[in-house]
């Protein structure tokens, strides 16, 4: 296959128990409506099976037991297709909310998903090469005139993840595995810890963070008339994110579970809340974990399918709960590398580099396929075992950042991800 260019139109207070996914949330400073959500992908996603090049003539070849047929997948152009698990961003493609970038990967080149995963988050060329992440030293680098509230974000989950540490002060909130409490327990609590001013401040905090993530969703106009959101305040932890004081998991009423068990419905709920808040956090990192399809991966149907399925379950649900708000909304999903084209011993596929990564939201300028296709051929792939990578995903992120977030070009070039000035930024992916 020639290589060629694809540009088709078409495309988470408190702290509690362990979670299997971590979601962290930070205030942009724009007074607008943006909202920006970072999935982050842990594990390695096999983007050949998540978006499918159906129309490569080496694909099926090398794939094997892995390769699905044209009719199988959810169709986005004549070469690429969708998991036919990932109705949700299918229906997304379809009403341009959708583009898919294949062929990307961070700057990273070895196979370690330790640091893999540092590189994805820390911004730079290498890993270990700094203790903050891009996302929180792009919020620093937002206008102060433009902040709508004093604190710049919320993160959802046991850790606060490396992307979002640093000297932007952010706060925490985690569902607990613990039964809800009564509010005799509560009162009880309260009137204990009321001696001490710094554990009755904890406690006040953590019950207002979960009184904004535990809301039952509502109308914009309802929130206001009532007032439900008004009162709910936040933890400000340091400038690292960690607030090792707060010790009450906030109550949780999970319903059904969907991905990861109901504290991953609890989180998407709580996440929906705080989004929702115009005086709230306006930037999400949502973090997920399995996608490190060793053996037995599966095609249509199987493991990673029942993966994909999860993730794209979410985000519908993320979507019907922020309502109106999804309208400003742009998700970005990616992953700390691809994994290898050809099918191993174990059915499965091992560590490898290019892969697919996905934005998605009301605010997307979708509808889109965006690849630098290299081919499959075997002169084509990388070390000749993995997708060649032809796309930065530094230029999608700077993309979003500098027009949905008003990030400033230079900061983006030096603060964000420093000593990226050669890797331009992607304009047109949101609606400006």
């Amino acid at each position: 296959m020639k290589r060629r260019d694809f540009l088709t139109a078409g495309t988470l207070a408190a702290s509690g128990a362990l979670l299997t996914s971590r979601l962290a949330f930070a205030n942009t400073t724009t007074q607008g409506k943006s909202r920006f959500v970072f999935i982050i992908l842990r594990g390695a996603l096999d983007g050949l099976a998540a978006v499918p090049p159906v129309g490569d003539p080496d694909y099926a070849a090398l794939r094997r037991d892995l390769a699905m047929p044209t009719n199988a997948v959810l169709p986005l152009n004549g070469t690429f297709g969708l998991h036919p698990s990932l109705g949700f961003l299918g229906e997304s493609y379809t009403a341009r909310e959708l583009i898919v970038f294949h062929a990307i990967a961070s700057p990273y080149r070895e196979r370690s998903h330790f640091d893999g995963q540092d590189v994805l988050e820390n911004g730079y060329v290498r890993a270990h090469a700094a203790q903050s992440g891009w996302l929180n030293r792009g919020l620093t680098a937002i206008p102060a005139s433009r902040a709508s509230s004093a604190e710049l974000g919320v993160a959802l989950g046991q850790n606060i993840p490396l992307v979002m540490r640093g000297p932007a002060a952010v706060t925490s909130w985690s569902p607990s595995k613990l039964a809800a409490l009564d509010e005799d327990t509560i009162e009880r609590i309260t009137d204990l810890y009321s001696t001490d001013p710094l554990l009755a401040a904890r406690l006040a905090d953590a019950l207002a963070a979960d009184a904004i993530a535990d809301t039952p969703a509502m109308s914009a106009d309802t929130m206001n008339d009532a007032g439900a959101m008004k009162d709910a305040g936040a933890k400000t932890a340091g400038a690292a994110g960690v607030d090792p004081a707060s010790t009450l998991a906030p109550r949780a009423k999970p319903d059904a579970a969907r991905y990861g068990g109901a504290r991953y419905t609890e989180v998407i709920h709580a996440a929906a809340e705080f989004l929702r808040r115009d005086d709230g956090p306006k930037v999400a990192v949502f973090d997920t974990t399995g996608w490190d399809t060793h053996a037995n991966e599966g095609a249509a149907q199987g493991q990673l399918a029942g993966r994909l399925a999860a993730l794209d379950a979410g985000l519908r649900t993320l979507k019907e709960q922020l309502g109106p708000v999804w309208n400003d909304t742009a998700v970005l999903m990616a992953t700390e590398f691809g994994r290898t084209a050809a099918i191993n011993g174990t059915r499965g596929t091992d560590h490898g580099t290019a892969t697919a990564a996905f934005l998605v939201g009301g605010a997307v300028r979708g509808g889109r396929v965006i690849a630098d296709w290299p081919g499959l051929s075997n002169r084509a792939l990388y070390q000749g075992r993995d997708l060649m990578p032809t796309q930065d995903l530094r230029s999608v992120v700077k993309g979003v950042m500098e027009e949905h977030l008003l990030v400033p070009t230079r900061a983006l070039d030096t603060t964000v991800f420093p000593d990226s000035g050669a890797v331009k930024a992607i304009s047109g992916l949101v609606r400006t």
